[in-house]
């Protein structure tokens, strides 16, 4: 048996910053942010509303569309770099706020590439018989992480959840291959240096803001689009598929000059490429599992295609998942 996506879902916030808003808080402008990232507005969580508010209200969405109660899981694996707190776990959070409890919820923090992490945890727990029914979500809400006062990284960011159920499929649905990898000495290069234990929250750490992104953006740039570019190779070269056999690309959403550049290396159609970039920036850990469920909603994704994931992020962390649908 196979592992299936059994339904998605999404929330994100209502308030939309625009560009132009961005214009009035720092020294940007709309021309300078589109033709640099792709991005024309993102979304903006309100001061009351945390990660874990924004990964139930997705669950409940994918469970409704899936004819399944919240007991019908039995494990929550989130990924994000922007819990409700350092512990419990954002998953516990979500757990309580389904009204459900003993089973396992727990999250993982591999910056953008957690949902894929996550996906890949599921997996295993799966085939293990360890769980029946998994909820893996992305999650962020990077609002709260960012330097307003920075023009370099404020404007990529923004905040949302997106969640995928995952069971073992009794039809053709499956993993078809992935991989995954880290190198850690890349670290400091994508950073958010304090509030850990090597830096713990201070008046120093706070006045220097060091609890926001610090980013070395070239350097970023070019180990996102070789490793990403490199593992899509290799997930469909596992699966014993080449670009041609891909229906639907579905990139992390960081960049639309990475994305971009990423395509044309491995040779992948544009038309084939889900872009959410410019309706929702940087969502960190949110942004495949959003893309997926957006390209569900819109048609483009449906059962029996082949649809490649592919993600890169601070860690550094990238992977990439050859399913079919």
């Amino acid at each position: 048996m196979g592992i299936k996506f059994v339904s998605t879902g999404r929330y994100l916030p209502d308030k939309v910053l625009t560009n132009f808003d961005l214009e009035k808080m720092v020294d940007t402008s709309d021309e300078w942010i589109r033709t640099r990232t792709g991005i024309k507005e993102r979304r903006i969580a309100p001061s009351e509303m945390a990660t874990s508010d924004m990964v139930t209200e997705a669950a409940r969405i994918a469970l409704d569309r899936a004819n399944l109660k919240p007991e019908d899981i039995d494990c929550i694996i989130v990924a994000t770099v922007t819990p409700d707190n350092a512990y419990p776990s954002t998953a516990c959070w979500v757990q309580k706020n389904l009204g459900l409890k003993h089973f396992p919820a727990f999250d993982i923090e591999a910056a953008c590439s957690g949902f894929l992490y996550g996906v890949i945890v599921a997996k295993s727990l799966l085939e293990s018989k360890a769980a029946t029914r998994v909820l893996v979500s992305g999650a962020e809400t990077m609002s709260r992480a960012v330097n307003w006062e920075d023009r370099e990284t404020c404007v990529l960011f923004g905040d949302g959840a997106g969640v995928a159920i995952l069971e073992l499929s009794n039809d053709e649905s499956d993993i078809l291959s992935y991989n995954w990898a880290a190198d850690g000495n890349l670290g400091e290069l994508l950073i958010q240096p304090a509030g850990g234990s090597r830096l713990p929250p201070s008046h120093e750490t706070i006045d220097k803001k060091l609890h926001s992104v610090f980013m070395q953006g070239a350097d970023v740039f070019k180990n996102a689009v070789r490793w990403m570019a490199d593992s899509a190779e290799r997930a469909l070269r596992d699966a014993g598929m080449t670009k041609d056999d891909i229906d639907l690309y579905i990139p992390h959403q960081a960049n639309i000059r990475i994305i971009e550049s990423t395509i044309k290396r491995v040779g992948i159609p544009k038309e084939k490429t889900v872009i959410t970039i410019d309706r929702f920036a940087n969502i960190s850990a949110a942004t495949v599992p959003i893309a997926i469920d957006c390209a569900v909603e819109e048609g483009r994704l449906k059962r029996g295609d082949i649809v490649l994931l592919n993600t890169f992020g601070g860690g550094f962390t990238w992977g990439a998942m050859v399913v079919k649908w």
